[in-house]
This record gives structure tokens, sequence and C-alpha cells, in this order.
């Protein structure tokens, strides 16, 4: 088995927060009433891209009726529909929708991903199922994306992750929407990274206008730009 094989297996039968689990299952066998004929995936969510991603757009967890359903990271919610709208202007997605883990949506260049692997009751996952999540399986996701040179943290919580997980000195750089970071690297001579701040597609952000498309948008044209230098 490679090492993506192995990866996405050990995430899917992950059993590692009780909490979480029972959520999940439970979101899955109650369902919404929008999507009571569809079968739920219900388990944790792996990443989604290829391993050759120069891009890693990193937020905090699935959201209950929407990764937890179709079983693809940001497919099946607004969120999702923010995201991969974004990411096919940029020229990062085929196709600017993602409905289903099936629908012939193709990364290029890009890969998604969570902090938290599985949907927490009211999106709020706790510190110790961060911290546990992070140190089984957001360690190995950076190892196996080893040619990502720009990396895209939606929202505060994934930012600080991130930051510890890359190695980056203290104090840590405070969170903002297009805040940009020239990573420490522990070979120099390789080829630069980046850390990106943006805020993340949320209902809350994006109908209270806190985030708009063209904010959204100007992110990963930045990450375009920061990969064709």
């Amino acid at each position: 088995m490679n090492a993506r094989l192995a990866l996405e297996q050990q995430i899917t039968t992950c059993k590692g927060c009780p909490r979480l689990r029972r959520h999940c299952a439970e979101v899955a066998k109650e369902k919404r009433a929008a999507f009571r004929d569809q079968h739920y995936w219900g388990k944790p969510i792996p990443p989604f891209g290829p391993n050759t991603a120069k891009l890693l757009v990193m937020g905090l967890a699935p959201g209950a009726h929407g990764a937890n359903r179709t079983g693809r990271v940001f497919t099946g919610d607004r969120s999702g529909d923010w995201l991969y709208r974004a990411l096919h202007r940029a020229g990062f997605a085929s196709q600017p929708q993602s409905t289903g883990a099936n629908d012939g949506l193709v990364l290029r260049k890009a890969v998604i991903s969570c902090i938290v692997k599985c949907a927490p009751p009211q999106n709020k996952p706790t510190t110790m199922e961060i911290k546990r999540c992070t140190e089984r399986f957001a360690s190995q996701e950076l190892r196996l994306f080893q040619s990502t040179r720009v990396y895209v943290a939606l929202g505060g919580l994934a930012w600080n992750s991130l930051w510890t997980l890359l190695g980056q000195p203290s104090p840590r750089a405070r969170f903002s929407h297009g805040k940009e970071v020239r990573l420490h690297l522990a070979n120099p001579d390789g080829p630069h990274r980046y850390l990106i701040g943006s805020y993340h597609p949320s209902q809350q952000n994006t109908f209270t206008g806190r985030l708009t498309e063209t904010m959204f948008d100007s992110i990963f044209e930045r990450a375009r730009k920061l990969l064709r230098s």
C-alpha cells in the first residue's frame, strides 16, 4: 500500500475522538430533510487533490451536512461552493461546483484538507480534539504533500495549526485576511514557501459581507502569482 492510501485508510477508520465519531454517526442517521434520500458518508474525511500539489488549502473541520454527507472535503455546502468557485477562477479546479465524490471534479496543482477530520458539534472541535487530530494526521499530510510551496489557511485556527506544523518560530505571526508570510525553512537553499491567511468562507462570514468573493479571489490570485515566481 502506498503512503497516500495508507494515510487515507488511517483517517477514515480513526476512532480517536469518541465525541466526534458519535456526532458524525448521529448526523448520518438523522440526516437533514433535504437530503433524507441520500446516503451519508459519516466518517472522517481524507484530503482531496494530487500528491504533487503546489498549493495546500487547509480548513478547520468538515461540515455536518457537507463533507460528512458527500465524503469529499468542502463539498455539498455553501462554504464549499465559495471555495471551489474561487479555485476554478484561479485555475486550480476543473469546474466551479463540487457536488459529490463522483462528479468528475479534478484539482490542478492544489490539495484541500482540514485540521480536524470529523464534523464537530456546532462546528467547534475542542482543543484536545484539534491537538489529537493534528498530531495523528496533519503532520503526515505535510510530509506527503512535500511539493507544496503555498499554504492557504482558512481561518485563525487553521493558521495557528499550520504555523506550528510548519515549524515556524515564536512569536507566531498574527492571523488576518490576506496576511502573507515567507516561511523559515530547514533548507534555506530550497524553493521559497509561503503561508497566506484568509477568512473562512463560512456563512457567518459570507452572509455578513466580512468575506466577499473579490476578497476571496484575491487570495488564490496571490497564490497563483507566488507559484509562478
